[in-house]
């Protein structure tokens, strides 16, 4: 994992708010992994396009990064974020989880995402890739 974050409960996603949260990755990819950028001179970025992300002022950073964005069907529950890999795995850990605070909630998602082992990560970076090519084939359709 090389960076994520969590919204306080009163904070929205705006195109202003993720173009901030692509700076931070962005650094945070420069300092934990430098080769990234070495590699080809190219990161390739998969997000979803929901209106914060394909704003202009973010559409306009991206290009100043250079990174390769890959199209992103309108609907594609086969690639969507919160169903992908990670968050695939939380569901069973939470069964029955009673969160008292948001700081409780904080700690749950950082505690689970720091159990993960670089195996993991690695098994849904492979992964990725043969799934979004089978939602760009089917423009976006349900197949499984």
């Amino acid at each position: 994992m090389v960076f994520y974050e969590l919204l306080n409960p009163s904070e929205t996603i705006t195109g202003t708010l993720y173009r901030i949260q692509l700076m931070r990755l962005s650094r945070a990819v420069k300092e934990k992994r430098p080769q990234y950028y070495s590699r080809q001179g190219k990161i390739i970025f998969l997000h979803d396009n929901g209106r914060p992300h394909v704003a202009v002022l973010v559409e306009k950073y991206l290009k100043t990064l250079n990174w390769e964005v890959l199209p992103h069907p309108p609907y594609s529950p086969d690639i969507a974020l919160s169903d992908y890999h990670l968050f695939r795995s939380m569901p069973h850990a939470l069964l029955e989880k009673r969160f008292t605070s948001n700081e409780d909630i904080k700690n749950w998602v950082h505690s689970c995402i720091a159990s993960k082992d670089k195996k993991f990560f690695r098994l849904g970076n492979r992964t990725l890739p043969e799934r979004w090519k089978k939602v760009v084939a089917s423009d976006g359709q349900y197949f499984d």
